[in-house]
C-alpha cells in the first residue's frame, strides 16, 4: 500500500551528480579493472549520501541519485541481454545518412565521450534486474516514501532500434517494443514485490517527435530511428507506454511519467521548445497518477496550455517542474509558491507535487549543476512546500 504523503509533495525527478570516485570506478568496471561486486558496494555507500542530503533538506520522496547509471537509458545494457553498449563512433559505422549523423554530433552541446548508446544486438532477455537492486539499495537508507525511475518503453525500443544490427533478430521496431514491455512488466513486478511508492517512466523523446522542425535532431532521442509522421509515431508511444500504465497496481504504488525537452546543456537555445498541447492527446490516453513535468523554463509554454485540457485536469496529478537544473541562478522561494498558486486555478491542492523539471546529471561524466548549488535549490523547493501547506493550514482554520 502507498504512504500517505503530505500536501504539495516535494521530490527530484532522478538523476544527481557522481563524484570523482564514482566516475573512476564505473570506467574502471566497464573496462575490467574492478569487480562490479566492488563497484556496487561503492554506489550503495554513495546513494546513502544522496538520501542524507534529500531527507536533511526536508523533501518528502527519496530518490537514488541513479549513480550507478552511466546515463539516463544506456546502462540497461548491463541489465538486459540481448542489449551491447556501444559509441557513437562505433554506431556510425553502422549509420545509413553518416553526413547527417555527424553534423548532429557537431551542433549538440555536449561532450563527446558522454555520447554513448543501449543497442539491440539479439532477443531481448529479462536478468532479474534492472533498476531493482537499485531500489534495495535505496530503501536500506530510508523510511520515507521512495520513488524509482526507469526509462520509458518508447526511449528505450527507440534507442535500441538500429535497423542494421537489431534488423537481424527483430522484423521491425514495432516487434522490438513488443519484447521491451515484456520485460519492463516483469521488472514492474519485482520493484512492487520489493515496495516502491513510486514508479516513474522517463520519455524525454517524446518532445523531441512534435518540436523538432527546423531544429537538429537530438542525440536523447535516438535519432538513429527512422523518422515516421509524428502522428504515426505518438500512436506507436502512447500504445507502449499505456501498456505499462494499464499494468502498474495502482493501489500499490503511484504511476508517474515524466517528459521534458532536453536536459544536457546549459545553452537552452540548443534545447526543444513548446508547450505540451501536441501530447495532450498521448497524456489523456495513458492516463498516469502522476505528470512530472518541465515547467520552470519558459521553453515549455504556459501552465494552461496543458491544464485547461479537462481530460488532464481532472484525472493527473501534475508534478510542477519549478526548479531548472540547468541555471546557476537558485531560485527565489516566492515565485516558487506563486507558480504553485497559478497551477491551483487549475488542480485541487491534493493533486499538485513540486519538483525540479528535470534530473542534474543526465550523462554521469557531465552534470549540469554542482552539489552546492543544487542543494541551495532543493532548499528552495522545500521551503515553498513549507510555505504552501502553512497557508492552507491558515485557510482551514
Amino acid at each position: 500500500m502507498k504512504k500517505q504523503l503530505p500536501l504539495f509533495p516535494t521530490s527530484l525527478i532522478g538523476s544527481m551528480p557522481r563524484s570523482k570516485l564514482v566516475l573512476s570506478a564505473l570506467r574502471m568496471m566497464r573496462s575490467g579493472r574492478i569487480d562490479p561486486s566492488d563497484f556496487n558496494r561503492l554506489i550503495e555507500e554513495e546513494t546513502g549520501k544522496v538520501v542524507k542530503l534529500q531527507e536533511e533538506l526536508g523533501m518528502d520522496v527519496i530518490t537514488s541519485g541513479e549513480l550507478g547509471r552511466d546515463n539516463y537509458v544506456s546502462f540497461v545494457s548491463d541489465k538486459i541481454g540481448g542489449v551491447q553498449m556501444m559509441s557513437m563512433s562505433e554506431m556510425l559505422d553502422y549509420v545509413e545518412d553518416k553526413k547527417a549523423f555527424e553534423e548532429m554530433l557537431t551542433i549538440l552541446d555536449v561532450p563527446a565521450v558522454s555520447l554513448k548508446n543501449a543497442i539491440c544486438v539479439g532477443k531481448l532477455q529479462y536478468k532479474g534486474d534492472i533498476v531493482a537492486n537499485e531500489l534495495l539499495s535505496l530503501k536500506k537508507f530510508t523510511d520515507k516514501p521512495v520513488k524509482i525511475t526507469l526509462p520509458g518503453p518508447y526511449l528505450l525500443t527507440r534507442s535500441m532500434w538500429l535497423p542494421s544490427l537489431s534488423g537481424k533478430v527483430y522484423g521491425s521496431k514495432e516487434e522490438l517494443g513488443q519484447d521491451v514491455i515484456r520485460i519492463m512488466k516483469e521488472e514492474i513486478d519485482h520493484l512492487i514485490s520489493i515496495g516502491v511508492d513510486v514508479i516513474q517512466l522517463d520519455e524525454p523523446v517524446l518532445t523531441e517527435v512534435v518540436f523538432t522542425e527546423g531544429k537538429p535532431r537530438s542525440f536523447m532521442c535516438a535519432a538513429l530511428s527512422e523518422r515516421k509522421d509524428p502522428k504515426e509515431e505518438l500512436e506507436f508511444a502512447g500504445a507502449l507506454i499505456g501498456a505499462l500504465m494499464e499494468y502498474i497496481d495502482r493501489t500499490r504504488t503511484v504511476a508517474s511519467l515524466h517528459v521534458c525537452r532536453g536536459n544536457w546543456s546549459k545553452n537552452e537555445s540548443t534545447l526543444l521548445t513548446g508547450p505540451y498541447t501536441p501530447l495532450l492527446e498521448l497524456f489523456a490516453k495513458v492516463s498516469p497518477d502522476l505528470l512530472a513535468l518541465e515547467f520552470s523554463t519558459p521553453r515549455a509554454g504556459e501552465l494552461d496550455s496543458l491544464l485547461a485540457d479537462s481530460r488532464i485536469a481532472a484525472n493527473a496529478a501534475l508534478g510542477l517542474g519549478v526548479i531548472n537544473p540547468r541555471t546557476d541562478e537558485v531560485e527565489a522561494v516566492d515565485p516558487i509558491v506563486r507558480r504553485a498558486q497559478e497551477a491551483m486555478n487549475y488542480l485541487p491542492k491534493e493533486r499538485l507535487w513540486l519538483n525540479p523539471d528535470c534530473g542534474f546529471a543526465t550523462f554521469s561524466n557531465s552534470p549540469v549543476n554542482v552539489l552546492e548549488t543544487i542543494s541551495d535549490k532543493i532548499r528552495a523547493l522545500t521551503e515553498a512546500a513549507s510555505i504552501l501547506r502553512s497557508s492552507v493550514y491558515e485557510a482551514g482554520k
